[in-house]
């Protein structure tokens, strides 16, 4: 049943040219708390489908045996690290290789990294730029798209129930496509087979590769092979229309085909930008206006400081910056939400954490979302609180986790800027309310979202 699961995880292992066998070290591993196999084939995949997701297994996986745990993927020995401190032993500050999009790499069968340290540093720069120079080039799109919302939401009855995963999904997908790869998606017929074609590629990354219903089901796996090929075709010509071309308008892809990039890594890594910051920006959008609708304080203090820094004049991008406590709210939603609650490393070489020794080639997985959760760290960590990151320690703790500073995800560096424009255009006018009695169950999967559409209402302040 589960023959799908254990290759795609076999392919994980693959990550970053790894051997694909087990050392017979890592069985004496065993000295790491944890659980043995439940099935000598399967490991303990039956035990993580029976647990709803990978990251509700971590949860009972660490509150039972401690901050490092181990289990198996088939017949491959997993670690788990559940604390701030045993990831600062195990972080390394100098590796670039992004470790969410490693994962996404491996699962759509692309080349997952390997490349020397300057090649590296020389990709990663390339992503930073094509971030910085797409957000600048971009802003007065991205502000006009977020007005057209506004206006859209001001026209609404205040007894209206907004579908707010929908409205969010449609915003991030008509900003994302244009800022990522140009003009093409200024059609909006073009953003709607765009959104269709990575909704089919994305549910079955978060699901169908790791349950093993999609190699069940040929329908669906034609339907995923057909959506992915699609999104490489549009991408392949858009890559090719740019080439060697200037564009008043510069995008994130113009950045990578300016690079030293051959097609190939142009087409993959714009493939996983345009992915993972679609659904990643989707998600902290919908996630952060929930979280202000639970709470009349915060939303009232956002609206106080976006009226102290803009007053009646324009929205700018030195202004942007400025949103200090914006920023502080956009963080406690990656927290609260655990939005990306699970990555991973490849041990390559032997390494030591606490007490324990974990064998090279061995999977590490970075439980974020129990870490978020941690009370040691988190005091009162369910309770959504951005004034906790006045504490510089906290936000030093944060950004050493991967979601702040120079170890950020560049799709979340994207996803931010974004956010907070739109959070900018929304909060000075409207009242953003919660609909009474919904309780919105969530979804745990490489990108947390709500398991339901989220619901909301919308008031104007003037």
């Amino acid at each position: 049943m589960l023959d799908f699961a254990i290759f795609a995880v076999t392919f994980l292992l693959a990550l970053v040219g790894a051997v694909l066998y087990l050392y017979p070290a890592s069985r004496q591993a065993a000295g790491i708390p944890g659980i043995t196999p439940t099935e000598e084939k399967d490991g303990n995949l039956p035990d993580i489908v029976n647990s709803g997701s990978l990251h509700e297994f971590l949860v009972n996986l660490h509150e039972r045996y401690g901050p490092v745990v181990s289990f198996w993927f088939g017949g491959r020995l997993v670690v788990s690290l559940g604390t701030v401190d045993v990831l600062k032993q195990h972080i390394n500050p100098s590796k670039t290789l992004d470790p969410f999009e490693t994962i996404l790499k491996s699962l759509l069968r692309y080349q997952s990294g390997g490349g020397s340290v300057s090649e590296n540093h020389m990709r990663k720069n390339l992503y930073e730029n094509g971030v910085t120079n797409s957000l600048k080039s971009n802003f007065a799109l991205l502000l006009k798209l977020s007005e057209e919302l506004l206006d859209k939401w001001l026209s609404y009855p205040e007894s209206q129930h907004v579908p707010l995963s929908q409205h969010m999904l449609g915003f991030a997908m008509k900003s994302v496509t244009q800022m990522v790869m140009g003009s093409t998606f200024e059609d909006d017929q073009e953003v709607v087979r765009f959104q269709k074609n990575h909704g089919t590629v994305w549910s079955e990354i978060g699901k169908g590769f790791l349950d093993g219903s999609l190699d069940k089901n040929t329908t669906r796996k034609k339907q995923y092979e057909d959506a992915l090929m699609q999104l490489e075709s549009i991408l392949k010509n858009i890559i090719k229309e740019r080439k060697g071309r200037n564009f008043s308008q510069h995008v994130f892809i113009d950045s990578l085909v300016q690079g030293n990039l051959n097609d190939q890594q142009i087409l993959e890594d714009s493939m996983i930008f345009s992915l993972a910051s679609c659904i990643i920006t989707a998600k902290l959008c919908t996630w952060a206006i929930c979280f202000l609708t639970t709470s009349e304080e915060v939303q009232k203090k956002l609206y106080e400081e976006i009226e102290q820094v803009f007053g009646n004049g324009p929205i700018t991008p030195e202004k942007i910056e400025q949103l200090r406590y914006c920023r502080h709210v956009l963080c406690e939603t990656v927290r609260t939400a655990k939005l990306t609650p699970v990555s991973a490393r490849l041990q390559d070489i032997e390494g030591k954490i606490d007490q324990f020794i974990i064998p090279r080639e061995t999977l590490v997985l970075y439980a974020l979302g129990v870490v978020l959760q941690d009370p040691n760290t988190w005091p009162s960590p369910h309770r959504f609180d951005p004034d906790r990151f006045d504490d510089e320690l906290v936000m030093k703790t944060f950004s050493s986790l991967g979601f702040s500073g120079t170890q950020e995800c560049p799709e979340l560096r994207f996803a931010y800027m974004v956010t907070t424009v739109l959070l900018s255009v929304l909060v000075k006018r409207l009242h953003l309310l919660s609909v009474e009695g919904q309780v919105i169950e969530t979804k745990y999967e490489l990108v947390t979202s709500s398991r339901e559409e989220a619901w909301i209402t919308v008031s104007k302040r003037y």
